[in-house]
């Protein structure tokens, strides 16, 4: 019997000892079923993790789902095995395990790469050998990728409602399908990544795929493995990156997935106080388990690894690393230390970090979490969590807040709107308008906004123009691009016909014009963790609601952000500005194009005038509900001075205040006529 420690193992063993020590970052490869030959017969080998059974047998189609014809043998410490020949690709098969209270309980296998498709849930065998790859190109250019420093602008969706291939009787399009259709909608729209919501194997339509059963398995609801993989493959080669959902934290009650596995708790903390989320009604994983551990990381690493996927969004990352995460008094238990953080939790995200990121540097490991939990994104070995990106989700909180507050108000909340500046820069953060912020009557987010009809667009485009330019990565889910007014519903497809009215379209438009704005910017995205990228012009204008400030790339370019929250025309708004010359207007969220009212300013030029913190300043005319984008003009290089120059200078001053003289007049002319 193999124990771990206590000898050096037999290159045959190491997958189980590697298991057994929580080292095993490939265990799909040694477990689950395998198609191969034996003595000459082809057929597959079965293996099974299952501590507490006392026997397991392999049943299926092929032998009537006889519990006692075809028996496993135990291989080594708590690991099953058979070899069954004449089993082919597709056959249906399940673990029947006899309890320690000599009961039988039918499991699906955790390590399956394809499944039944739901109501039915047996596990199919499949060979994920065979498909060929067209993304070579991709992924060499993405291996050499510094993410952080990349544009990052992400289109999250759900795989069967975005479009469907059948929306009268509900059916979706699969894999390979899906691509063809997304593909040239994120290009046309300059999104840089998809994010789907979870499409690891799970029972319930309504959990949206965060009740997982199958941990390496695609959704057969959308096709087979190999349909996934076109699906990748499609995009890649499109040069779109793939991120998806993926889930840890915990795994739901279905009597043939993994709770209870072996007739006691295998995969789920046994404690009670710390093995459930009763408000979920899913049980939480034995992060302290090394064999967990094991599985957890080799389901990452088999995403990243056999489908090509550019990062995982982890999923509720705020539950796992506390122990009292909606649980009352009485309900949890305090740590070995007498404190509330769940250490084998945070020693299970630190190795699960470092295990991706040291093998593939460029992935994104994206810690969804709540809380102000420190150094989410710091390296493991600098006691960080070891993620590279975080959701910001107190941004996100604010912000959705001070939108929905009518702008009457907005003037004694304006710290929702700069607030998030005092952090922003403490890690490596994606600001998320996500799926969650748009169902479960919190209306979509066209409808959070105050106002009419007009005003809901406007405050809307402000919104995202302000979104795009805070430090950050972006990621918008589907439907909002557009407008979507109703809550979003996974049983149908999002309402594309309302891109036939006008507001819908332009607002489409708008969004669309963003994302390319921003992917050619890199002010907006090159120093996006660093104050060296970011200064504040008129942070505290709260009032009239006003905000602006800089964005800067490595090269000093520098882009001016204008936003008005308030539905008010502000003529002769005047900041300091850093550099002399002309400020050119270079996008205007109230451009009659996008259905604005089309106030706009051209280009202004600045005067000499100390105003925050600058030796000029300029005078702009803010339309209402707006965000505004100038060009800065570069800093004047001084010259060495020529013989005779002296005397000139007065002379030039004459033209300077002619100039000045002449551009004046031209904004006076802008501001009498606002429509030019």
């Amino acid at each position: 019997m193999l124990k771990q420690g206590k000898r050096t193992p037999k290159s045959s063993d190491l997958p189980i000892y590697l298991f057994h020590a929580g080292d095993n970052q490939e265990a799909y490869r040694y477990f689950g079923a395998h198609l191969c030959e034996q003595d000459g017969q082809a057929g597959a080998v079965f293996r099974v993790w299952a501590p507490h059974a006392a026997a397991v047998s392999v049943v299926g189609d092929f032998n009537n789902w006889a519990p006692g014809d075809h028996p496993m043998a135990k291989v080594a410490d708590e690991i099953w095995e058979l070899f069954i020949p004449g089993i082919r690709e597709y056959d249906v098969y399940k673990y029947c395990i006899t309890t320690a209270g000599d009961e039988l309980i039918y499991k699906s296998d955790p390590y399956a790469f394809h499944t039944e498709t739901r109501p039915s849930n047996g596990s199919k065998v499949y060979d994920l050998t065979g498909y060929s790859w067209g993304d070579a190109a991709w992924e060499q250019t993405t291996a050499k990728q510094d993410v952080i420093n990349s544009p990052v602008s992400i289109y999250e969706l759900q795989a069967g409602s975005w479009k469907m291939k059948d929306p009268e009787k509900g059916i979706p399009y699969n894999y390979s399908e899906l691509a063809d259709e997304l593909i040239p909608y994120i290009k046309e729209m300059g999104y840089t990544h998809v994010e789907l919501l979870p499409i690891t194997e799970y029972p319930f339509d309504g959990s949206w795929g965060y009740q997982v059963t199958g941990y390496f398995a695609p959704t057969s609801r959308y096709g087979t493995p190999k349909d996934f993989m076109a699906f990748v493959d499609k995009l890649h080669q499109a040069g779109i990156g793939v991120i998806l959902d993926w889930v840890p934290a915990h795994f739901p009650k279905d009597g043939y997935g993994l709770y209870r596995f072996d007739g006691e708790p295998c995969y789920e903390d046994p404690n009670p106080r710390r093995g459930e989320h009763k408000e979920w009604g899913t049980m939480v994983f034995n992060y302290g388990m090394n064999e967990v551990a094991s599985f957890l990381i080799s389901s990452a690493m088999f995403w990243v690894e056999q489908y090509h996927v550019d990062g995982l969004r982890v999923d509720a990352v705020a539950s796992m690393l506390y122990l009292d995460y909606n649980r009352r008094d009485g309900e949890w238990e305090p740590n070995r230390n007498g404190g509330k953080e769940n250490l084998e939790a945070i020693a299970f995200l630190q190795k699960l970090n470092t295990a991706i990121l040291s093998r593939h540097p460029s992935k994104m490991m994206i810690a969804e979490e709540s809380t102000a939990w420190p150094m989410v994104t710091k390296p493991a070995a600098d006691g960080g969590l070891g993620f590279n990106f975080k959701w910001n989700m107190g941004w996100m909180n604010d912000m959705l807040s001070y939108m929905k507050t009518d702008p009457l108000f907005r003037a004694g909340n304006h710290g929702k709107v700069t607030f998030s500046f005092f952090y922003a820069f403490s890690e490596n953060f994606i600001l998320p308008i996500s799926h969650d912020e748009v169902v479960h009557g919190k209306c979509s987010l066209i409808n959070k906004m105050p106002g009419d009809y007009e005003e809901k667009f406007a405050n809307l485009r402000t919104f995202y123009g302000y979104m795009m330019a805070h430090p950050g990565k972006k990621l918008l889910f589907m439907g909002q691009e557009f407008g979507q007014f109703i809550e979003w519903d996974e049983k149908k497809q999002l309402d594309w016909m309302l891109l036939g009215y006008d507001k819908h379209r332009q607002l489409q438009n708008y969004a669309k014009d963003l994302n390319h704005f921003y992917r050619e910017t890199p002010a907006l995205w090159q120093v996006d963790y660093s104050w060296e990228g970011f200064q504040w012009i008129v942070p505290d204008d709260n009032q009239q609601s006003v905000i602006a400030f800089l964005r800067r790339d490595k090269a000093g370019k520098m882009l001016l952000v204008v936003c008005n929250f308030n539905p008010v025309l502000r003529q002769d708004y005047q900041m300091g500005v850093p550099n002399p010359g002309s400020y050119k207007e270079i996008l205007n969220s109230d451009d009659p194009k996008y259905g604005g009212s089309g106030v706009s300013n051209g280009t202004v030029r600045s005067k000499k005038g100390e105003m925050h913190g600058f030796a000029q300043h300029i005078s702009l005319t803010l339309p209402p509900l707006s965000t505004l984008y100038f060009q800065v003009p570069a800093a004047r290089k001084p010259r060495a001075k020529k013989a005779g120059e002296t005397a000139a200078k007065p002379a030039a001053a004459r033209a300077g205040k002619t100039g000045a003289k002449t551009a004046a007049t031209r904004r006076r002319t802008a501001k009498a006529n606002p429509q030019k």
